[in-house]
């Protein structure tokens, strides 16, 4: 059970497409890298629409875990604010819901153009690797018995 590849699945916002093109490359990458197969990519039109779209990925046997790729731009209001918010929020109670990791590789709120521009790789890179090693993590958990000393799941 332990050499089984990760599923993970990726959502990624099609809003402020050049910052999360950028961030999609690099999670699919960094997938590779961790030796996690990716069985989904779903683009959504904005960062407030991946929930549904990550709770029909979790009900689904081939997804262990899903990245969610997205940038909340500042704006004129506190919009920007409101989005990355409630996404976040859904977002870890359906991960919760489901048992299934949910990594969250979303700038924002608060951040410019050019601020999500610097941080696309890094935030793609990290909402893939939490995924994946909460996945692990979490299979190793549901196989491990306690017998009288301390398990470690690393």
């Amino acid at each position: 059970m332990g050499t089984e590849k990760v599923r993970l699945a990726i959502v990624v916002a099609e809003f402020n497409y050049d910052v999360t093109y950028l961030m999609l490359q690099k999670a699919l990458d960094h997938a590779k890298f961790l030796g996690a197969e990716v069985t989904y990519v779903v683009k959504v039109p904005g960062t407030y629409d991946m929930p549904i779209v990550v709770n029909e990925l979790l009900k689904k046997e081939d997804v262990d875990a899903v990245a969610a790729i997205g940038a909340v731009i500042q704006g004129e209001t506190k919009h920007d604010e409101v989005v990355a918010h409630q996404t976040a929020r859904k977002l870890m109670d359906l991960s919760v819901d489901y048992g299934k990791p949910v990594g969250m590789g979303i700038i924002g709120p608060g951040a410019s153009r050019i601020q999500a521009l610097e941080r696309a790789e890094e935030y793609a890179r990290r909402a893939v690797e939490a995924a994946v090693k909460l996945a692990r993590r979490m299979r190793a958990l549901r196989a491990a018995r306690f017998e009288g000393s301390t398990v470690f799941i690393e």
